[in-house]
């Protein structure tokens, strides 16, 4: 069996899919992107695809040696994401050609059904209650919320209750027996974070994501160590040397990116990495439905396995949603918060090729916001 086709192809609201074809007619989707450089990755897929064509898709691990190691400069978010969704293809073909699911690939599961949880609030939370409720009416047992919009590099008194008073409300509506996740989202100064994080843990967040950017990871020691929430993070570190500092720093939860770091191939050795912190897996997941579909294989075949993030009627779904192209939906029907273990061969889902060729044809330039603050100064979005 030889690859013979690499495609790729922009929808909405804000994806890129990869379509990995053999001669002998198996195919293999992927979702290699970068949130708002969508164009960049599909251009480093197109250069990755060179060494591919005529290649034995099977040969997963070789194939990410070289396309991750065979050039002289490694890594970023472009790369990373290349690999990744090249890489999602590749185990989906192995799944179909095997006639298994991934998760059996990766050693069997170890649970019969995966923890889900639903956004609320966008990017400046607010009807929090109303929302809540409906994920709560809707089965799930946990969300994950924004903590604030544009934040003060030192945050002030008002900022800090808004910030405790949306996680208070968000609290009520759950009750004792449900979680909240809290996304700092890399808004928050480590100063600020430390404010913030002392009036949160009476309310008990399941985590605190993103508590500062990464590029401030040399102070996650003092933050783990300032406060009893658990703390996560890792959508943007993009490889197991990059998770390295970050789990001895003391972080509770890793949060790699199937679409960003290095696909299942790489996050499955960051689950195993993480284990030897005593971390759980979360992985982050905001986009469509290959990269769900891959993170639910790793999910259940990793042990130290938390919960899944989904997109689901995420404020970002404007012009396309979870369900939008897939030919059945029957796989992301989560039942009481969870998704069901799926043992439809390789990622098992079945992409509506139609729908997305379609969805090509018109695409997308989505980009996130800039934001700034009172002063014109840039503020982290």
């Amino acid at each position: 069996m030889k690859i013979t086709r690499i495609e790729t192809f922009l929808v909405p609201p804000r994806w890129l899919f990869c379509r990995i074809e053999t001669d002998d007619g198996v195919v293999g989707w992927g979702e290699p992107v970068v949130e708002g450089r969508a164009e960049v990755v599909r251009a480093a897929v197109g250069v990755l695809a060179e060494h591919l064509i005529g290649q034995d898709p099977l040969r997963i691990e070789d194939h990410w040696q070289v396309l991750t190691k065979g050039g002289f400069y490694r890594g970023g978010p472009v790369l990373s994401s290349a690999v990744a969704g090249i890489d999602q293809a590749l185990w989906d073909i192995a799944g179909k050609t095997y006639g298994a699911p991934v998760h059996a690939l990766l050693g069997g599961p170890v649970r019969e059904r995966v923890r889900v949880y639903a956004w609320v609030g966008g990017d400046e939370p607010a009807e929090l209650t109303e929302q809540i409720t409906a994920q709560v009416e809707a089965g799930f047992t946990a969300v994950k919320m924004n903590a604030a919009g544009a934040t003060s590099p030192i945050t002030t008194a008002a900022e800090t209750a808004a910030v405790v008073a949306r996680v208070a409300a968000a609290r009520a509506a759950l009750g004792p027996d449900r979680d909240v996740a809290v996304d700092f989202h890399g808004r928050f100064t480590a100063a600020s974070a430390r404010r913030v994080l002392a009036e949160l843990a009476p309310l008990h967040p399941l985590f605190v994501e993103e508590p500062v950017v990464p590029e401030h990871g040399h102070l996650l020691p003092g933050l783990v160590a300032s406060t009893p929430i658990p703390l996560a993070t890792g959508e943007r570190l993009y490889s197991r040397a990059e998770f390295l500092p970050a789990l001895s720093a003391g972080i509770a939860v890793a949060q790699p990116d199937l679409s960003h770091a290095g696909g299942i191939s790489e996050v499955h050795r960051i689950a195993s990495l993480a284990d030897t912190y005593g971390a759980q897996l979360a992985p982050h997941c905001p986009l469509g439905p290959i990269a769900l579909a891959a993170s639910l294989q790793v999910a259940f075949a990793t042990p130290n396995f938390l919960i899944q993030e989904q997109s689901r009627g995420i404020h970002y779904n404007k012009d396309a949603d979870l369900l939008s192209y897939l030919a059945d939906p029957a796989p992301f029907r989560f039942v009481d918060g969870h998704a069901p273990l799926n043992d439809a061969p390789g990622l098992g889902i079945t992409i509506d090729d139609a729908a997305v060729r379609a969805a090509d044809r018109s695409g997308h330039a989505w980009r996130n916001p800039v934001w700034r603050h009172a002063d014109d100064s840039f503020a982290e979005w």
